[in-house]
């Protein structure tokens, strides 16, 4: 069986594939270039793998002309630069040692000894510089059935590397089949190592359900994430409901996945998570149900508002309404019309403060109407 994407003929790619071949070395690409490619999906990296050892691809990329980069020459992986493009090409390897964490890895001399030590089977799939596929462990079948299933046995595959309990879930929202429903062992196996979840740096944890989140439909995904608890060891105290509801408003509203927005539809602790500092005022933004959308909208502009009117719709199970949306709309753009000097000398320090947030919050309850000769009297 063979592939024909479109990346397979980029003549940087196969340069990279010429220089380990033309030396007597294997060059297969792998991964999620591969799978992407055989379901018909874009890939976004193109990684390869080989039997020659990291010193060996380096030497020949120096003596092909290419730059290359020793970005992780200890696990193997040596990053060749061919024409402004970068390639991944890492060492056939095996695990040695696992602590759920880290891996001590030893370089392999075959494909089918580097397979076995990924995730699921859709992952282990190599394509040769032809196309020509190569699948040790039943992988194409899964992947064009939409089934995500862990590699051997699943609690042993948890047990090397427990960021892919969050994995599992996250390769279920983009790839699985909603029909097909996400694998029964792979479930309970996530249920049984839950706590390995805990050991997770915030780093990590945030990355895996950035992506996750950012899926176009990840409610099932998170629907049995919370089943196995690796919901509540993520986020303490968010719960799946109203993000089901969320995706029926973002559809209706043909928005596009907001990773944001769909973390506030959750809710919960944000502890374990590592958000950048606009991120966080976003998230608390659409998180807080005091002020009305026009106020948002005014404070914030209409996007956000927006945003914050489908969260409270999605927590309260029912549609964005008409009214939200015109608030939304209404209070964009808006400018107080009074100023700080329009009350001095008469008021100053404390009380001026006080008269400008007073007549603030009568012209935003005014729905913006009040002008600037009512609001001073």
């Amino acid at each position: 069986m063979k592939i024909a994407p479109d990346w397979l003929n980029d003549p940087a790619a196969q340069k990279v594939c010429a220089m380990l071949t033309s030396a007597g070395h294997q060059a297969w690409f792998v991964g999620g270039c591969v799978r992407n490619a055989l379901i018909g999906a874009p890939a976004s990296d193109l990684d390869l793998t080989t039997d020659a050892r990291p010193q060996t691809v380096s030497d020949l990329g120096k003596a092909a002309g290419f730059k290359v980069v020793p970005t992780g020459i200890d696990h193997g992986t040596v990053t060749v630069v061919v024409d402004g493009a970068p390639f991944e090409v890492t060492t056939f390897r095996r695990d040695v040692d696992t602590d759920g964490r880290h891996a001590t890895v030893a370089f392999a001399d075959t494909p089918e000894e580097d397979a076995r030590r990924r995730d699921f089977t859709m992952n282990a799939l190599y394509a040769a510089p032809d196309g020509t596929l190569l699948d040790p462990l039943g992988g194409i079948p899964d992947a064009l059935a939409g089934h995500i299933r862990f590699i051997g046995d699943a609690g042993q595959r948890i047990r090397e590397d427990y960021l892919r309990i969050l994995r599992f879930f996250r390769f279920f929202a983009w790839y699985g089949d909603p029909a097909l429903g996400i694998d029964a062992d792979g479930l309970a196996a996530c249920a049984d190592h839950v706590d390995g979840i805990d050991a997770l740096s915030a780093e990590r944890i945030g990355q895996e359900m950035r992506k996750l989140l950012s899926a176009p439909d990840p409610a099932r995904a998170i629907a049995s994430m919370a089943a196995s608890g690796a919901l509540l060891r993520v986020l303490p105290g968010a719960g799946p409901d109203a993000l089901t509801v969320l995706i029926h408003i973002e559809e209706e509203a043909r928005s596009e996945p907001d990773f944001i927005r769909r973390l506030a539809a959750l809710g919960g602790d944000l502890a374990r998570l590592r958000l950048t500092n606009a991120e966080m005022s976003r998230h608390a933004i659409l998180r807080d149900m005091d002020p009305g959308t026009g106020e948002v909208a005014y404070r914030h502009g209409a996007a956000i508002a927006i945003d914050r009117a489908m969260v409270l719709a999605a927590s309260l199970s029912q549609p964005i309404s008409a009214a939200d949306l015109a608030a939304a709309r209404l209070g964009d753009g808006q400018v107080l019309p009074v100023k700080a000097a329009d009350f001095m000398p008469r008021l100053q320090g404390p009380a001026l403060g006080a008269a400008l947030k007073q007549a603030e919050a009568r012209w935003i309850a005014s729905g913006f109407t009040l002008t600037r000769d009512e609001l001073l009297r």
